[in-house]
C-alpha cells in the first residue's frame, strides 16, 4: 500500500502503515514534520515551511536538554509554565546568528519522548498543550531538532518579529567584530589605492 496525504487519516491502520513507511526512509525529524503538516492539513491550515534558522535553534535547545531525564514536569506533559526555561537563550540565538527581536512571535515546543518512539512523538505535539500552537494559523514555518530523548519544534511566523531571519551587519562602519573587520578592510583598500 502506498502512503499519501489523502489516505493518511482514512483509518488508524493507514496512519500506522504510513508512519512505518516514513520511518524506514527518514529520520524522526522528517517524520514529525510530515505528521505535523498532515495534521494541519486535516484542519484546513497551511503546511509549515522548513526554516533553517529555526532548525538551528531547535538543535541547540535539544542539545541543552539531552542529559535531562523525561518526567511529567518536562516537555509537552508539563503543566504550562513549569517546563525548564532557556537560561542561556541569548547564547543559543547567537550560535544561530539570530537576534531576539526576530523570535518574539515564534514558539518553542520541547518534548521528551523515551527513545523518540515514533508512535509517541507526533501525539506529544498534536494531543497536548502544544496543539494550540500547531492549530494557530499565524505560524508559517518550522524548525525541528532532536538529541537523545528530546525533540524540539520551533514555530515561526511571517512577521518581522517571528521570522527567525538571521541578524545582519548594519553597515561597514558598524561596531562589533564584523563591523570592525569590514571597516579595517575598507581602510586598507582605500590606502592601497591612494598610494
Amino acid at each position: 500500500m502506498f502512503c499519501s496525504v489523502s489516505n493518511l487519516f482514512e483509518s488508524d491502520l493507514d496512519f500506522c502503515v504510513c508512519s512505518v513507511f516514513f520511518l524506514i526512509y527518514t529520520d524522526e525529524e522528517d517524520v514529525l514534520l510530515t505528521g505535523i503538516n498532515s495534521y494541519r492539513a486535516s484542519l484546513n491550515l497551511t503546511t509549515l515551511i522548513h526554516n533553517h534558522n529555526a532548525e538551528c535553534l531547535a538543535d541547540e535547545i535539544a542539545d541543552q536538554f539531552k542529559n535531562q531525564p523525561c518526567t511529567n514536569t518536562t516537555g509537552s506533559a508539563s503543566v504550562p509554565g513549569t517546563t525548564p526555561g532557556f537560561p542561556n537563550l541569548p547564547n543559543l540565538l547567537s550560535k544561530c546568528r539570530l537576534n531576539p527581536t526576530v523570535t518574539r512571535d515564534g514558539a518553542i515546543l520541547p518534548a521528551c519522548v523515551p527513545n523518540l518512539d515514533p508512535s509517541l512523538v507526533l501525539t506529544n505535539f498534536t494531543m497536548s498543550q502544544y496543539s494550540k500552537d500547531l492549530n494557530d494559523s499565524k505560524f508559517t514555518g518550522i524548525g525541528i531538532g532532536s538529541d537523545d530523548n528530546w525533540i524540539v519544534v520551533v514555530l515561526t511566523t511571517s512577521t518581522p518579529e517571528g521570522s527567525y531571519s538571521p541578524a545582519s551587519n548594519s553597515g561597514a562602519f558598524a561596531f562589533g567584530v564584523n563591523g570592525l573587520v569590514s571597516s579595517s578592510l575598507m581602510f586598507l583598500l582605500f590606502c592601497f589605492f591612494m598610494f
